[in-house]
């Protein structure tokens, strides 16, 4: 946890945004894999987390605006959890670490919450994301599954609070990209031609073990990179290939690093290989030199995929105007995800409170394909915290799709396009907080140029 005045002060700013009503939290729940007592790992929610500071399970709070009470409510551990678990301090004694006087039996937040109902007060909910939570909401306001309707005013307050990082956040994320570059610098030691993915998943996922750190998602490491989000972890690497690696390290904090790097299997990368690297080097490269206060995170991605395209047409891959290209998208059959996304206590930053208020503030998003999938687009501000991690991908069942429908011919040769089918993906990522006059890459620099990849292979 923070001091207790980050969390005290984090509260009082948030009851000032939402200006009245009741506030709801609604922490999580244990989870059983596959029976009760066999639980997944645990992980309190976020922004839970981020104003109570408690990775307890079994917790749910309530700010009351109207009657300035903070109240934590849940059950004390009993000698049979004593027996199992040890003997902790009360919830009344955690609870006072963050600022919080009052604690209450679980059971009596129901009771609560239609004392204030009946009283006039309105009950601000966030988005639900767990099938727990729509239960309680069910049990808790008699609002059924998929019928709830999350208060516009709380989660604006809660994601102008978490968009800006302080330096005590900063910290934090640093700690999470300095263990995250250390799993990527492994994986590019480790790597042989003859070896499983799993093995070098292994090797990566013992470095955030080792710092005392969990896994901020799921790993993918994958030979078949064209494949944008692959956990399969099964194939063998062979000689030609390259192994897309996209992992990171949680702290125990809660506070995510994430990063992408693409190795080759062998010492060096084939000539081929590294020309389609270079190309989203040098995106990656233009997208990082334009990050600063005030520039639209839209107009960052745009430059990046442009520089793509140029790239491509210059191999004649593509043709006409780059820029052209990216306004009418033709440069979604290479890049057809987003250039990044918040990053912080979650690593897609608040993504179950809506991206249309976390990256568009409040702006609709586009329904262009590829432009779609843009997570961010708001004008940047000091204090987020985000990723860059442009990339370019050969994705043969896309090829298949347009050109069978002759989608943008004018922009695409397809004739030449057709040698490269076979040729997988590459992606790089780095993190990177806004500062007053630009941005600064957040934790070790991993290798990013595929000179920098080859000395350590």
């Amino acid at each position: 946890m923070f001091a207790k005045d980050t969390y005290i002060n984090r509260r009082k700013a948030l009851k000032e945004k939402v200006g009245s009503g009741l506030l709801l939290f609604l922490g999580n729940d244990e989870s059983g894999a596959n029976y009760e007592d066999n639980t997944y790992p645990y992980r309190q929610d976020s922004t839970f987390l981020y104003y109570f500071g408690l990775p307890y399970a079994g917790l749910n709070a309530v700010i009351d605006i109207d009657n300035d009470r903070e109240i934590i409510f849940g059950d004390e551990l009993s000698i049979d959890h004593i027996v199992w678990m040890g003997n902790q301090p009360t919830l009344h004694e955690k609870a006072q670490k963050n600022g919080i006087d009052i604690t209450l039996p679980g059971k009596e937040l129901k009771d609560y919450l239609d004392k204030a109902i009946k009283a006039g007060q309105k009950v601000h909910t966030l988005p639900t994301y767990r099938p727990e939570h729509q239960i309680k909401l069910w049990n808790l306001l008699d609002i059924r599954p998929g019928a709830d309707t999350p208060s516009i005013d709380f989660i604006r307050a809660v994601v102008d609070m978490r968009n800006h990082k302080t330096e005590e956040e900063i910290k934090e994320i640093e700690r999470a990209c300095n263990v995250t570059a250390d799993m990527h610098t492994t994986a590019m030691k480790v790597l042989r031609p003859g070896m499983h993915e799993y093995e070098v998943v292994a090797a990566l996922e013992a470095v955030a073990t080792a710092n005392g750190c969990s896994l901020s998602f799921p790993t993918i490491a994958t030979i078949n990179g064209q494949t944008l989000h692959n956990h399969y972890h099964g194939n063998i690497v062979k000689p030609g290939d390259m192994l897309l690696v996209d992992a990171g390290a949680e702290t125990e904090m809660g506070y995510a690093g994430d990063m992408s790097s693409t190795i080759c299997a062998d010492k060096t990368f084939t000539p081929r290989q590294k020309t389609i690297y270079d190309i989203q080097v040098a995106s990656h490269i233009a997208a990082v030199e334009a990050l600063r206060p005030g520039v639209p995170f839209l107009d960052v991605y745009e430059l990046s995929a442009s520089v793509i395209c140029a790239g491509l047409k210059d191999l004649g891959i593509m043709k006409g105007d780059p820029m052209e290209a990216v306004k009418a998208g033709a440069h979604a059959m290479f890049f057809p995800c987003g250039l990044g996304h918040m990053m912080g206590l979650d690593v897609h930053d608040m993504e179950n409170l809506g991206e249309v208020w976390v990256g568009y503030d409040g702006k609709p998003k586009s329904t262009q394909f590829g432009r779609k999938s843009l997570r961010l687009a708001r004008p940047l501000e000091p204090g987020f915290v985000l990723t860059i991690e442009p990339g370019v991908y050969f994705i043969p069942e896309l090829i298949d799709y347009w050109k069978g429908e002759g989608r943008f011919k004018e922009f695409i040769n397809y004739d030449e396009l057709e040698k490269w089918r076979g040729f997988g993906g590459i992606r790089n990522e780095e993190d990177y907080l806004i500062t007053s006059d630009g941005a600064r890459r957040l934790g070790k620099k991993i290798p990013l140029t595929t000179e920098e990849v080859e000395a350590l292979r």
